[in-house]
């Protein structure tokens, strides 16, 4: 062989290599989620709408939801604190999904300012549903990575986020559907 092929198939080679690295170092998530029932006979964590994938990129973390069966127009949209979509009792009445917790806010900072904002972490940008009733709409929360996220739950709120504080939370209303999002198993 002579040094020009020899070159040119190592050079291959390695393009090779390198594009499959590249492959290989974005990584995602895909998480399933589920609408939240409130009956009482039924509470908890119901039939599965869709799923969610997460994965990062140069903007931050892009969020491709592929969701069926909600309500059209603006929902409010966050990541949890905690990996559950159980509900609970509190103050002698079911809430869904309250084992989640509160918006994922690691600084402790007490304020719902959006994903663009300094305040909760977990702010994502405002899930839109069309007049079908789907979600797909891919958008990016620009201060989040995929390691941040792992561990905790994906909500979605019955109504639209103003991101303030006024009315809490934004606004967005109770809680109809939840994703948990599994952490990364380690390699053994």
């Amino acid at each position: 062989m002579n040094k020009k092929r020899r070159l040119l198939l190592n050079m291959l080679a390695l393009g090779a290599i390198m594009s499959g690295s590249q492959v290989l170092a974005t990584e995602s998530k895909t998480v399933d989620v589920h609408i939240l029932n409130d009956k009482a006979s039924i509470h908890g964590i119901g039939e599965k709408i869709g799923t969610i994938t997460f994965s990062d990129s140069k903007k931050g973390l892009e969020i491709k939801p592929k969701l069926t069966g909600l309500k059209p127009g603006p929902h409010g949209f966050h990541i949890h604190e905690n990996p559950s979509c159980e509900g609970g009792e509190k103050d002698q009445k079911w809430e869904k999904a309250l084992a989640a917790g509160g918006h994922l806010d690691p600084e402790h900072t007490g304020h719902h300012l959006g994903p663009h904002g300094k305040g909760h972490l977990g702010d994502l940008p405002v899930l839109e549903v069309n007049d079908k009733g789907e979600a797909k709409t891919t958008t990016i929360a620009p201060r989040l990575k995929l390691a941040d996220i792992e561990g905790h739950s994906v909500m979605i709120h019955e109504g639209p986020d103003n991101y303030s504080d006024v009315p809490p939370m934004g606004g967005g209303g109770a809680r109809i559907a939840c994703g948990v999002i599994a952490k990364k198993e380690p390699l053994a």
